[in-house]
């Protein structure tokens, strides 16, 4: 199987995995558990217009958030914020918050996407 296929089969299978766990991140037994590392993030497609919503892992660097890609040549999320970025949001300590994200694409391959997150108002 070349990395191709096995990219557009991962790409297939995403909402069956995608789905439990945002379930599990919603719930009341699991989500404090799940939401340590895990946040919903939502985006609006560049081309398509519409909007996505993904469980990422992340991790926090003060105001920023870090979210590492698994696997990039089988995700296409990613790519929405290349270049000068573009607005989201994610889900976290109980409340949607704002940011804009920028994608990075090192030498080896490895993506990054840093989300900084728009000032609260308190």
């Amino acid at each position: 199987m070349s990395s191709d296929q096995l990219g557009r089969l991962l790409m297939r299978a995403a909402p069956v995995f995608n789905a439990p766990i945002a379930a599990l991140a919603n719930s009341r037994h699991f989500g404090k558990l799940i939401n340590r590392n895990i946040t919903m993030l939502t985006y609006t497609g560049r081309r398509s217009g519409r909007t996505f919503s993904i469980p990422v892992s992340y991790r926090r660097c003060g105001n920023d958030i870090v979210i590492g890609v698994g696997m990039p040549e089988a995700k296409t999320w990613w790519r929405n914020f290349l270049n000068t970025g573009g607005p989201l949001s994610l889900h976290l300590d109980g409340a949607d918050r704002a940011g804009h994200a920028v994608a990075k694409q090192d030498e080896k391959g490895r993506v990054t996407v840093t989300v900084r997150l728009a000032e609260t108002q308190s």
